[in-house]
């Protein structure tokens, strides 16, 4: 198992700088309860934080053990990502995803010239292991993957540069690839911060598995009840690892919160968010936290519309 440390992140800032857009930290005056900043990775060319660590993951491989092409899992941010980047290197890019995911991360992906499989939410990785067999393509997993790891970690170097006496970071966690880099990022700039992990409750397994001390598998159905559908993921041993090291707490947030935050964000903030995107701001609002200068990293803002015209008019 590798460790991701402060210098592989850095490393990674260096790879993806002017294909990953530095997002901003944007003040938010309406919070009063605290002092809020969001980082809107909804800004990113692929809607979503993702492809900073696809992208990194590409760049190491080198040209010649990426020539026949790469492969991914991925319930739709990732896949868009990996897609991207892909057709950057100018490679060939197959993506599995759940036959649930929303049509507009599928659509999305397919426009970037990806080859889609969907499957079960159940079978995503093992199809994609057989394809990578059958055709010899690379594995760029969403999160199990240190380098992926280290891309992601890049959004916790900006928030540090761009607020120094940052307090409390906020990140949602899924399969923990976010919240790892972040952590070990945040922790290694900014020790006296606190990195707190969120999820929602229908799809709690990272939440309940960092208060037991030990990995808690929930069931694919089980977690797929939930609307954040980019956090229906569960932490591997890589990534449970490092939130054990790095993140101080972790919360969980109710769907109707979710959606509220959704709707704050896009008539408040101006910021459009998907449901796994309005997570860490939906805890800056509802749960007690920390006092102090808050960042919540707004992940992406892939939202189906459909959804997103029933969120805005909520009363």
């Amino acid at each position: 198992m590798t460790s991701v440390k402060i210098d592989h992140i850095r490393d990674a800032a260096a790879r993806i700088a002017g294909v990953a857009l530095r997002t901003p930290l944007l003040p938010q005056p309406w919070s009063r309860e605290r002092e809020l900043w969001l980082k809107p990775e909804n800004l990113q060319p692929v809607g979503a934080f993702k492809i900073r660590g696809a992208y990194n993951a590409i760049a190491v491989l080198g040209e010649a053990h990426r020539a026949n092409g790469v492969v991914t899992h991925s319930s739709g941010n990732h896949a868009q990502a990996v897609a991207f980047a892909a057709r950057t290197f100018g490679v060939p890019a197959v993506i599995v995803m759940p036959d649930s995911t929303p049509r507009v991360k599928i659509d999305a992906t397919a426009a970037h010239g990806a080859e889609i499989i969907e499957v079960p939410m159940a079978e995503r990785e093992r199809v994609a292991l057989e394809v990578a067999a059958e055709r010899g393509m690379r594995l760029i997993p969403p999160f199990d993957h240190p380098d992926v790891i280290a891309g992601q970690g890049t959004v916790g170097v900006e928030i540090v540069a761009d607020l120094p006496d940052v307090d409390v970071v906020l990140v949602p966690v899924g399969g923990g690839g976010l919240a790892s880099g972040v952590g070990v990022a945040v922790k290694a700039l900014r020790p006296a911060a606190r990195v707190i992990a969120v999820e929602p409750e229908l799809a709690a397994d990272a939440v309940e598995s960092l208060r037991a001390g030990h990995r808690v598998h929930w069931p694919a159905d089980r977690r797929a009840r939930t609307i954040a559908d980019g956090l229906r993921t569960e932490p591997s041993e890589l990534t449970f690892e490092h939130l054990r090291e790095v993140v101080d707490d972790a919360v969980t947030v109710t769907e109707d919160e979710i959606r509220a935050t959704m709707r704050l964000l896009a008539t408040r903030a101006r910021v459009v968010a998907e449901p796994s995107g309005a997570v860490a701001c939906a805890a800056a609002l509802h749960r007690e936290l920390p006092p102090g200068r808050t960042v919540a990293v707004v992940t992406g803002g892939n939202v189906d519309p459909a959804l997103l015209a029933d969120v805005l008019r909520m009363a």
